[in-house]
């Protein structure tokens, strides 16, 4: 039986089956059973690479954080993540100066970063017209139904990959964004998310 520790795009922790491509981090959620009990521990949600200098972690051991995964970073970045700045260093520079360039003023290291991440996760979501975004911004369709905005494409995500791509022309003019506002501004200014394979069916 899968552990509950897959990521949705709306920030979900579920149980399924599926390999993702990132590993997240939001400190311990999970109780000596493995039962996840809380949503969150701390501000520094994280997207890390799956393997780092070797590391070897028993999944979900008591008293260390939480071991999530995601299908890839774009919903990550929709869950509320960002990048690790120790296993992803250049990615995590990159948000960063993504970010800073929507800003009068650069963030200043990891803590401000999340402490504005943090801020952005608790707003409520807005609606947008489908071309004021960027790619890699996901958006709900329905109750089980999200998409990907990526490559004049809508596609639709599981645990597994994405599914069912249509036309992002002949998708909804407004849709609901799921992705943080930080994060969207990150995007527009060429963040390089990183996107599952099954991403690259043309609608």
């Amino acid at each position: 039986m899968p552990l509950q520790n897959r990521v949705t795009p709306t920030g979900a922790v579920i149980a399924a089956a599926g390999r993702g491509t990132f590993m997240g981090n939001r400190g311990i959620l999970h109780d000596d059973t493995g039962r996840i009990v809380r949503a969150s521990r701390n501000r520094a949600w994280l997207i890390c690479r799956l393997d780092f200098k070797g590391r070897r972690r028993e999944l979900m051991r008591p008293g260390t954080y939480t071991e999530l995964f995601f299908l890839d970073e774009a919903v990550a970045l929709a869950a509320g993540h960002r990048p690790c700045g120790e296993c992803r260093r250049e990615f995590y520079h990159a948000y960063i100066d993504a970010v800073s360039a929507q800003s009068p003023e650069p963030i200043r290291g990891a803590q401000e970063l999340d402490r504005k991440l943090n801020a952005s996760r608790q707003l409520p979501r807005t609606t947008s017209h489908l071309d004021a975004l960027p790619d890699g911004t996901f958006l709900r369709m329905g109750d089980n139904d999200f998409r990907l905005l990526w490559q004049g494409g809508l596609h639709r995500w599981s645990p597994q990959g994405y599914t069912g791509v249509i036309p992002a022309a002949y998708g909804p003019e407004i849709a609901a964004v799921l992705t943080p506002e930080l994060s969207i501004h990150a995007l527009r200014k060429g963040y390089p998310v990183q996107v599952h394979p099954t991403a690259r069916q043309r609608p």
